[in-house]
């Protein structure tokens, strides 16, 4: 297939969004046209077009930085733009940086997971330019894992977080543009809103069938098959099991010193999760949680992506570390409470509930937000 991202259908069909205007970009290294030639490059060669100044998410501009590292504002030494940090000591676009602009563009692979945190600095630069008063611009791209499936618990008022914007499931089956509709219609931010569509992007492809060229959001998403897997896996993030954080799979490979990884991909694949495998490994993370130590645990092999429930998995995952090894595991509160949005998954699993049976139960959340989504789908 043959898809054109926003960014692309911008530069050849709706230059009029920013032509003739002083424009700010919120991107990162993801932003690039479909021949690999970024953002900035391409709208500065655009006729007409004044690029004044950059803005990036957590990661930096260049999408380098380390997880949840603070990023500080610089001067991009190519163009000689400013580079202004959204993660760090502001995570809000000031009045101060949104000076002397006339129209924002946001251009940000992401993954369609709600704690993937560009979701929220999308939010919070939509409420920023609404503040002053800015016309928005969201160059789509597609959901790469997507844009048919939604799973996990809806997050509950009074969860909402850097990681957790607001009322949306784990996953949640539309495009950052949709999102950003989602934000203006239902949200209420009510920002003069512009979404360029993606050219071809149908609901049921993933980023594989679009012939676009994966380009890392992170260094976390090196690839598809981490994004296929990181609505689950991400969860271990709020436990003391390692992620993979600081090893060559991160997200696809979860263990700790005390895991037996035989142990644990027995009782995992005995299971019968549908659509992956778990296979035993060893790995010794350069960073992050068990740096150096040598970790007992598993890789996540997706055989069936469309059968395959990431978060269903994730859930299972910890509640079997849990049960096989209680005197070993500990929640990473309040981190893993504000990943699921809500406190009571972790209740159910420490009262003995069965994984999917709680799973079970999230598709009474899905109700209110389907109708939300259905208003503001573009695909």
């Amino acid at each position: 297939m043959s898809v054109l991202t926003g960014i692309d259908v911008l530069l050849s069909r709706r230059l009029d969004l920013v032509a003739g205007r002083r424009a700010g970009l919120i991107s990162n290294a993801s932003g690039v046209t479909r021949d690999l030639v970024s953002n900035v490059d391409a709208l500065l060669g655009a006729l007409g077009v004044q690029l004044v100044a950059l803005f990036g998410p957590e990661h930096g501009f260049y999408a380098a930085a380390a997880d949840t590292a603070a990023v500080g504002s610089t001067r991009d030494r190519r163009t000689g733009l400013s580079v202004y940090s959204l993660y760090g000591e502001v995570y809000k676009l000031t009045a101060e940086m949104l000076t002397g602009l006339d129209v924002l563009v946001f251009d940000i692979q992401s993954v369609g997971v709600r704690f993937y945190i560009y979701i929220t600095t999308l939010l919070y630069a939509m409420q920023a330019a609404a503040e002053q008063g800015l016309p928005f611009v969201v160059c789509d791209r597609p959901n790469p894992i997507g844009g048919e499936g939604v799973e996990g618990p809806v997050l509950e008022p009074g969860f909402e977080s850097f990681v957790g914007p607001g009322c949306l499931p784990i996953r949640y089956g539309m495009t950052v543009g949709e999102l950003s509709r989602l934000y203006n219609k239902v949200w209420g931010v009510g920002r003069d809103l512009t979404v360029v569509p993606c050219d071809g992007w149908r609901r049921e492809m993933w980023f594989d069938d679009t012939g676009l060229v994966w380009v890392p959001p992170s260094p976390g998403i090196p690839k598809l098959d981490t994004a296929t897997v990181y609505p689950g896996t991400c969860l271990i993030e709020g436990t003391n099991l390692s992620e993979g954080r600081g090893t060559a799979l991160p997200f696809e490979v979860v263990g700790a010193p005390w895991v037996e990884g035989w142990q644990l991909a027995e009782a995992l694949n005995e299971l019968g999760l549908p659509g992956v495998r778990f296979r035993p490994v060893q790995f010794e993370p350069t960073a992050s949680k068990w740096a150096g130590q040598r970790c007992g645990g598993v890789q996540l092999y997706v055989l069936d992506r469309r059968a395959f429930r990431p978060v269903n998995a994730g859930l299972n995952l910890v509640a079997t570390v849990k049960a096989l090894y209680p005197e070993s595991f500990t929640w990473r509160l309040p981190h893993f409470d504000r990943l699921m949005g809500t406190d009571r998954v972790r209740a159910q699993l420490d009262a003995g509930v069965p994984a999917g049976q709680i799973a079970a139960s999230w598709s009474d959340s899905h109700t209110t937000f389907e109708t939300q989504r259905r208003e503001v789908l573009l695909y």
